[in-house]
């Protein structure tokens, strides 16, 4: 568990186990600490690096943090990998890291190994889609303006993961959420990405991308559009809501097969 300052922040992160390197990016309003027993089982595959994305938890918050975009979290990301010798790595993203994951393997392709999505949002890919993110936008920072940023942080994820799926988080993941209020925001305000198509159709990498049966609609819809989009890109739908397992059967197997075969690692894979 360590700090590295890149990109005018001090970023935490956390390493471990060894060989290829494993790059965990985590959603909207987390934190390395979302990815819990996960990170062993990725452990016992290669060397996986969690982090705090600025702004997020342990990581530090710029003064002010009004706005901030997936290219600068890209680029913090890029310069993290750069910083720990920790390139080409598969890249894990979850939800707005998936757009990060993406935007990073866009602009810098020599830095990822393979891509695993987990639920990118990546809503500017459908007009329906986007309308819907416009709308989460406006409900989540009209919430804000009312009661207060923990308000709009509450708003958004009782959105994304429905009213069961919010009062079903764990304390600390609840309390991690309303305290990364003020990230939250500003990546909201700096709004969705669009992936620049070209690249994608170009894109010869392996790509998993993962969707869950039970999140909104518009999740499924850009998936397959991203899918379609990127050269032999697997889409697999698993059980459950949002929060999908970052070490669920079809993740291991993926990495498994696009581990670097000359690099040591764990036997206690599980």
């Amino acid at each position: 568990m360590s700090e590295l300052r890149v990109k005018g922040v001090a970023l935490y992160y956390e390493e471990h186990g060894a060989g290829t390197p494993i790059l965990c990016i985590h959603g909207t309003g987390s934190s390395a600490k979302v990815w819990g027993s996960a990170v062993d089982k990725l452990a016992g595959r290669g060397r996986t690096i969690a982090y705090d994305r600025r702004g997020c938890t342990r990581s530090e918050r710029p003064d002010p943090y009004e706005l901030t975009s997936v290219e600068e979290h890209a680029d913090d990301a890029a310069a993290l990998l750069q910083e720990l010798h920790a390139a080409p790595a598969i890249v894990i993203g979850r939800s707005y890291g998936g757009e990060i994951a993406l935007n990073l393997v866009e602009r810098y392709p020599g830095f990822v190994r393979a891509l695993v999505l987990l639920e990118p949002a990546i809503l500017t890919l459908t007009a329906e889609a986007h309308s819907w993110e416009g709308a989460l936008v406006d409900n989540v920072l009209l919430a804000a303006g009312s009661g207060g940023p923990q308000a709009g942080a509450e708003c958004f994820y009782r959105e994304i993961l429905g009213a069961h799926g919010w009062a079903a988080l764990p304390d600390e993941l609840r309390t991690m959420v309303l305290d990364n209020a003020p990230a939250i925001l500003a990546e909201l305000k700096g709004g969705s990405s669009r992936p620049n198509e070209g690249i994608l159709t170009q894109l010869h990498k392996p790509v998993l991308i993962v969707s869950s049966a039970e999140s909104p609609p518009p999740f499924r819809a850009v998936d397959e559009v991203l899918a379609d989009l990127i050269p032999g890109a697997v889409h697999e739908i698993v059980e459950g809501g949002h929060l999908i397992d970052a070490a669920g059967p079809k993740v291991l197997r993926f990495l498994d097969e696009h581990m670097d075969a000359t690099e040591p690692r764990r036997d206690n894979r599980a």
